[in-house]
């Protein structure tokens, strides 16, 4: 595009642009829209979920259920108001668009009362409707008044995991797996063994510093603090094999602080919890033997059979 310079003779709101190779330039704008909506597409490709649940991960627990229709509601409630925002503006750029010939300028003002006022009370409100629905899910999320099936004490350390099947009196305790590369290695990370649709309560607990309990496929992540005990409840629905790891940077080997989640019929937990006693896993994992002192309220959320009141 060349811009032919202004002449005394030439107006000055009006320079005479001359365009070289216009088609060639709409071509190449084409085909590099194409190419994104070609990634776009590709990348969307690549998501575990569907357009339905939001690209979320498959539903494996209730809770996931709940984040799921949390998510979901949220962005229809954003792209309705966005397509609302991109209507006004597309209007406003149509309506009071520069014509040819025209060269007044629009009235001018300062202010207009009632437009601040919608622009004010509209993000205001949209703020509190999210806020209470966040909040109500959240609550939900971490309430354990509801009567549970069993208890799973779990205690991070770095960088592995000890579980405590409390019911069972029985633990599994896990050791650092350094991930090289090697066959075999995924098999020597802790497993954690849950029945399926059986409500379990996860109390947990950190050795040494702060870590997180995040399986994502049950779509509930939890901190771990030195010295506290939080808790959270949830039923896990489908059967299946699933990845756990450490959410919170806790040192050297946190992206290898990974273990395994088996949900599976009664029997085979039956199986696997008779399994660890007969390997002299019985007994539980004292979870208050760590750096921090248990802090005396936090201290009575450990299940008895797990806290020796040592500390």
């Amino acid at each position: 595009m060349h811009l032919v310079p202004e002449h005394e003779d030439t107006p000055a709101a009006s320079p005479v642009v001359t365009t070289v190779g216009g088609r060639t330039g709409r071509r190449r704008t084409g085909l590099r829209i194409a190419g994104v909506a070609g990634l776009a597409a590709l990348a969307l490709s690549g998501c575990q979920g569907q357009v339905s649940n939001g690209y979320l991960p498959p539903v494996v627990s209730d809770s996931g259920q709940r984040v799921t229709d949390l998510w979901v509601g949220s962005w229809i409630a954003v792209l309705a108001v966005g397509v609302i925002t991109w209507g006004l503006m597309l209007y406003a750029a149509i309506r009071f668009r520069k014509r040819k010939g025209d060269e007044t300028l629009p009235v001018q003002l300062r202010y207009n009362v009632p437009m601040e006022l919608l622009y004010t009370v509209i993000p205001v409100f949209m703020v509190a409707v999210f806020f209470y629905y966040t909040a109500r899910d959240e609550a939900a999320l971490v309430d354990t008044s509801t009567k549970k099936d069993l208890t799973v004490s779990v205690v991070a350390k770095q960088w592995s995991w000890d579980f405590n099947y409390v019911d069972s009196n029985v633990h599994e305790t896990g050791v650092h797996t350094e991930l090289d590369g090697s066959t075999g290695k995924r098999a020597q990370m802790p497993v954690l063994y849950l029945p399926v649709n059986k409500r379990v309560e996860f109390v947990l607990n950190a050795r040494d510093v702060i870590h997180s309990f995040w399986v994502p496929a049950f779509m509930m992540k939890m901190d771990m603090l030195p010295g506290k005990t939080n808790k959270f409840q949830l039923t896990p629905t489908q059967v299946g094999t699933f990845q756990g790891k450490c959410a919170e940077l806790c040192g050297a080997y946190h992206s290898q602080m990974l273990f395994m989640v088996k949900v599976v019929p009664q029997a085979e937990y039956d199986q696997e919890m008779a399994r660890l006693k007969s390997i002299g896993n019985e007994g539980l994992i004292p979870v208050d033997a760590s750096r921090e002192h248990m802090v005396p309220g936090d201290a009575q959320k450990i299940p008895a059979p797990a806290r020796t009141g040592s500390n």
